[in-house]
Formats: structure tokens, sequence, C-alpha cells
């Protein structure tokens, strides 16, 4: 049966946390007599990730129970006895100091790198933050050279401190892109303006090719065979920390939005949007995360590929995750049974018709696979992909990535590496 209604939000409704306009004046007199906790750029982002809701139905940085079950179960349950699924600890750290400051203080505010308060944390709790356990059931593996950990978890202080977030100034970037990060309220009120009956999330984190486009097209004709009238594809690249070697966000959403001036994708059922949320590269775990955020933004439907979230191994010279553990688990995952998930067909370059189609075992040698890594290498060097890779703008665009990045290594090219298939 199909129903023209977007998804309930985890927990019945959005939980943001802003506080009302008429309310800042006599926040920020209380901030201003409170210990203060100053953010990192991640923490930051994870406030943003809070106050829009797509955590919901957190109410803030999470306290030890929440932790624990976010940590031993991917799951919170709830006051009424349902489930909704929580795969990863959205928590904040301090150190000693801090916690010495804060004393007996039963709220801290929250201030940028500047000093400006950003949000009120209030009926706090302070706990342990027994990194090794977090690294290890999060990531599987204390193997050092985890991105998010080297950046986010290793330098930071001992204890983790939860309770209710207000905050005071929504965030916002200043780099030109906050028009295009949209919250899940305002996403919903999109889908609505357009009449969605089905919305089906697309979460990626590198440049679209011919592939991907491909990916979706074919999920809308199969949402409309289905019997949806108008499914609406949103188009969410992740914008919160990635990797060094990832194509920074501001470039991506140049390539993105190429690919939608070429007739790639169709604008009109196509929402390109900013995903707040910073990466891990934690695989199976991580990729429900991904999932249930979307929920909260609206989407009832979410495409699913090879190793989402995944990453090679620090250490060793294998991927550290199964490339199909990702979509098993999303189809089993507590709390994600209202999710349709849509896995991938693996598409590949067929040489025989000069584009991207879908793999045919029985003729496998007309078939290339080209892989991310020979993708970035033949921009790197400045060379072209096969004819129907890739739209001819949105290519343009990461050459030109690449050629920034040379010219600000001591102004010149670096030598040329082979690509591998």
């Amino acid at each position: 049966r199909i129903s023209a209604s977007l998804i309930e939000p985890d927990g019945g409704k959005l939980v943001e946390l802003f506080v009302k306009e008429s309310d800042k004046e006599a926040k920020i007199n209380q901030a201003s007599n409170l210990p203060t906790v100053r953010l990192s750029k991640i923490d930051i982002q994870w406030v943003h990730v809070l106050s829009e809701g797509w955590a919901s139905p957190l109410k803030g940085f999470m306290r030890e129970s929440e932790f624990l079950q976010a940590l031993h179960f991917n799951s919170l349950r709830l006051d009424n006895g349902s489930i909704v699924n929580m795969s990863v600890p959205i928590v904040l750290a301090i150190d000693d100091a801090q916690k010495s400051r804060i004393g007996s203080s039963t709220a801290v505010a929250l201030v940028d790198e500047n000093d400006d308060f950003v949000a009120i944390l209030s009926s706090i709790e302070i706990y342990n933050h027994n990194k090794e356990e977090r690294i290890g059931r999060t990531w599987g593996t204390t193997a050092p050279g985890l991105p998010y950990v080297e950046e986010a978890i290793t330098p930071s202080g001992n204890w983790l401190i939860g309770g209710d977030l207000e905050v005071i100034r929504p965030v916002e970037y200043d780099d030109g892109l906050d028009r295009f990060r949209l919250s899940p309220a305002e996403l919903r009120d999109e889908f609505d303006r357009r009449n969605a009956d089905a919305v089906f999330a697309f979460q990626l984190r590198n440049p679209v090719h011919n592939g991907h486009a491909l990916l979706m097209t074919d999920t809308r004709q199969r949402l409309l065979d289905m019997g949806f009238k108008n499914p609406v594809l949103l188009l969410h690249p992740l914008g919160g920390f990635t990797k060094s070697d990832d194509v920074p966000l501001s470039w991506r959403m140049k390539q993105h939005e190429k690919v939608l001036e070429d007739g790639v994708l169709d604008p009109e059922t196509t929402v390109v949007s900013i995903f707040p949320s910073p990466m891990h590269y934690a695989g199976p775990t991580e990729v429900q995360w991904h999932a249930k955020a979307r929920i909260n933004a609206g989407a009832n439907f979410y495409i699913v590929g090879r190793d989402p979230a995944g990453m090679s191994h620090p250490v060793e010279k294998r991927d550290l995750y199964d490339a199909d553990h990702g979509k098993k688990v999303l189809s089993m995952a507590p709390g994600l049974e209202r999710l349709n998930i849509l896995p991938f067909k693996v598409a590949a370059y067929d040489k025989s018709k000069s584009k991207m189609a879908f793999f045919d075992s029985d003729r496998a040698q007309d078939f290339l696979f080209i892989s991310g890594t020979k993708m970035r290498t033949l921009a790197k060097n400045g060379e072209s992909p096969p004819e129907g890779f890739m739209c001819p703008g949105g290519w343009k665009v990461l050459v030109e990535y690449y050629e920034s990045v040379a010219q600000a290594e001591n102004g010149r090219r670096p030598n040329p590496v082979i690509a591998s298939s």
C-alpha cells in the first residue's frame, strides 16, 4: 500500500535543540555565569547534528547510559520500551583541568575557538572516557592510523560530559555552502513542497560519476515500478570531518552542481543537501548511523553499496571491513526496521557501449572496473577517463581540484603515478 506521507522521525518527532529567539538574551546571561568548555571543530559539527534533530530522539551529548547502549547495542531503548538505532556514540570529551573547573556545577557553557557562546549543557553527568573500549567497539580494531581516532579521540580528555543541549547560536560555516545545509525539518518541507510520496537517500563522500547516476536513476525507476508516483532523490554528501586524501567538500559540491547542470541527474526530482556529520570510516557500524539520520530527514529508502563507510586497513594491505557486511548489517539492524534498504547493483564501464552499465557476468570481458583510486590518479595526472565515465563538466572540476593541490605543493605538478584498476 502506497502512502504519500513521509516517514516519522525516530521517537515520533524531531528533537530540535535551539533556544527560542525571545529567550536568547536570558540564556546568554546564564551562560556568562557558568564554567566553560571550549569546543573543537568536530565538537561543533556534533552540536550542529544534535541541534537540528539528525540524532533524534537524543536531547544532547550522551550521558553514560546512552553511551553504553550505543557502544554495546548500537541502539537506544526509549521510555516506552521501543528501540531506535544509534550505532555511533555522540559524546563530548573534557580533560582533568576542565573537570576541575566545572566542579559541582550542574551546567556548563559551550564556546567556540573565539570564546563566543554556542550552547548550554545542563543537568550534566561526567563519566570515564575509556578510549580503548570506545575505539575497539566502534571500529573493531585499535590499530594506529584511524583518521577520526587520531583527530578526535586520541588527543581528547579522559572524561565525557553529557547533558541536555540548548543551542544559543545555530552553527554556520560562512563558507558559501550554508544554503545547502538543510536541516531535517527543512528537507521534510522541501519533500512536501515537491509532493514526494517516497524519498530515497544516497550518502556519498566522493565525486559523482555516471555509475552512481545510473544507480540513482535506476532506483527511481524501481520505485515507480512499485507504484510510487513521485519518488525524490536526496543526494546527501557528507559535510563534516573527512580524511586528508578525500576531495574537500567545496570541490565535491561544485562537482555535484555540474552533474545536475549537465543533466546527468534530474534537478526536478533531486534535492542536493549537505549532511553535517563527521566521518568515522567505521564500516558496518557507521553505516547504521548514516541510515538512521536519513529517517529523521524523511527518507524511507536508503541506497547502500559496496563497503559503505569503509576504508583500507591503516596498517595492513587489505580492506578494514568485509565489502558486503554493510548492506547485510543494515537489513538486520535493530531500530531500522522501518527503513527500506536498497542494495546497489554493481555498475562498471561497458567498453562495448562506451558508458557505465550494470555488470553482466556473461560478458565480463566487456567491463572495466574503475576504482576510486584509479579515478583520482587519472585526475591527478590530468588524464581523461573513458568517454561516458563522468560528465565532462564534473571531470573538469575534479582535474581543477588536483591542479590546485599540485600548485600548492612547491608550485609544481607532482610526477605522474601509475593508475591501478
